[in-house]
């Protein structure tokens, strides 16, 4: 890209218009880039549309009803036979309702910014162009955009088994689940990391029966095994079924709901289990395909995510990718922070690499599961020399006020130097309480450092401290 005129204005053309490429697109924007974005759902992808935003609402609702049926031990009186229900339909339309308004306001926050968003199709046919075919001109001419740089955020799709394919009425993959007019009776959710496990905490508390197949030993195999454990207890006491140690091989239709079959050492006693609806949470495929990319020059693996380095490049230098299609994280931060800094490295702005080991990152299951930097598996295995304290929140009196019963805090400090590196906690919210444990991993706070800045009390938040506390070292 030429500097030499200062007059020169970059253009930047995105393909996908999900958390990756918005936040670039705004921003690009702001630097002063022409910029094109190219979606073919709707502004905000299907982050919006169909995964994260749908989920957590469906999930915030969940845990209103936790709050419910909790408020009796609080001294609430709910009135005789003033039992708590979800009204499916309701939240279904609610949920639809928030994806829509908030796909809305981005698509508005970045036409004032002065970029252009193009409902349609991108193909890239060249390293600094796209052929875009729009929807409402389906059968015209394609238009070709040219362009200083290529930023690609198609984003990924749900995995299908094909026996167990999905119809929108019994069987489902995850973006389907919005148009249920009755909580499913017995709901059977195939897969325990993050998704099933996220799904199956809501639908329970949604009061829909719930059956878990798990392929390992327990729920969240990759996460940290306090919080996974406290997880499958609570499961337990709620009377979530889990089933480890077991794959489904397929599901099929029956007169009044689905069977799903079953391999494994778990599946000796069960092969197979019957339910009124079933869930796949199995793992996504990058939407690569049909895109150009390998006739660009552009590098796959042999997953079909696309190859990036530190700074979102891909192996031809004006084209850029972020989000799920790169399988680094799939997580919308990690789209959004893999887009910004390909813009930052476009437009010559100050530029950090992702650094994948700062990601804070959160599972939505009841209680909240929220993580970041050095985990206790890379404690145990040597590969990081920390002190460690955990905390539950047994002990924490807002906690008691609030009725909340199972959840803990742990930090991790450097041996040596006290320099925070790591953190866990899982409580109601924690997804908020992560942030400050974030802060001090990333900028390399000292135990010290969160120990003496002032908390309220009563608050969660004291226990990060008080956890703090017990890792100072007297000098």
């Amino acid at each position: 890209m030429s500097t030499s005129n200062s007059t020169y204005t970059p253009s930047l053309t995105i393909i996908g218009g999900g958390p990756g490429g918005y936040e670039a697109a705004m921003v690009a924007a702001k630097l002063g880039a022409n910029v094109t974005v190219i979606e073919r759902k709707g502004m905000g992808g299907s982050a919006v549309l169909t995964d994260v935003v749908p989920s957590k609402t469906l999930i915030a609702t969940a845990d209103s009803m936790r709050r419910v049926g909790t408020a009796q031990d609080l001294g609430v009186d709910l009135g005789a036979g003033a039992e708590p229900r979800a009204v499916m339909a309701q939240v279904d339309r609610r949920i639809l309702e928030i994806a829509g308004e908030q796909s809305q306001d981005i698509q508005q926050v970045l036409e004032r910014r002065g970029v252009r968003v193009i409902h349609g199709v991108g193909k890239v046919v060249g390293p600094h162009e796209v052929e875009v075919r729009r929807h409402d001109d389906a059968d015209g001419e394609p238009e070709v955009i040219t362009s200083d740089a290529i930023l690609l955020c198609v984003g990924a799709s749900p995995r299908e088994l094909p026996s167990a394919q999905p119809d929108g009425e019994r069987i489902f993959n995850w973006t389907q689940l919005y148009s249920l007019a009755e909580v499913p009776e017995h709901m059977i959710v195939v897969g325990s990391g993050v998704t099933g496990a996220e799904f199956a905490s809501a639908y329970d508390l949604l009061g829909a029966k719930v059956t878990l197949v798990s392929s390992r030993d327990h729920v969240l195999p990759g996460e940290d095994q306090d919080a996974a454990e406290l997880l499958e207890h609570v499961f337990e006491s709620n009377g979530v079924n889990v089933v480890a140690r077991s794959r489904a091989e397929g599901a099929e239709r029956t007169e009044d709901g689905v069977r799903v079959h079953l391999s494994g050492e778990g599946a000796k006693d069960t092969p197979y289990i019957d339910g009124s609806h079933v869930l796949f949470a199995v793992g996504g495929i990058p939407n690569t395909a049909d895109l150009g990319l390998e006739e660009a020059g552009v590098e796959l693996t042999e997953s079909g995510h696309i190859k990036v380095d530190g700074v979102s490049r891909t192996s031809v230098p004006s084209i850029y990718a972020a989000g799920d299609c790169t399988g680094v994280f799939a997580l919308a931060s990690v789209a959004a922070m893999q887009g910004r800094i390909a813009v930052a490295h476009l437009m010559g702005d100050a530029v950090k690499p992702l650094r994948p080991h700062l990601v804070a990152s959160n599972i939505f299951t009841s209680p909240e599961i929220a993580t970041v930097g050095v985990t206790q598996a890379q404690v145990d295995s040597g590969k990081y020399q920390a002190d460690v304290v955990k905390l539950d929140f047994s002990t924490n009196p807002r906690a008691k006020m609030q009725g909340v019963t199972a959840g803990f805090v742990k930090v991790f400090a450097r041996k040596g130097s006290g320099t925070v590196i790591g953190g866990v906690v899982v409580a109601p919210r924690a997804s908020e309480l992560i942030w400050s444990l974030a802060l001090a991993v990333t900028h390399k706070l000292h135990v010290d450092d969160l120990a003496d800045t002032f908390t309220v009390y009563p608050s969660m938040a004291g226990s990060l401290a008080e956890a703090a506390r017990r890792l100072h070292v007297r000098l």
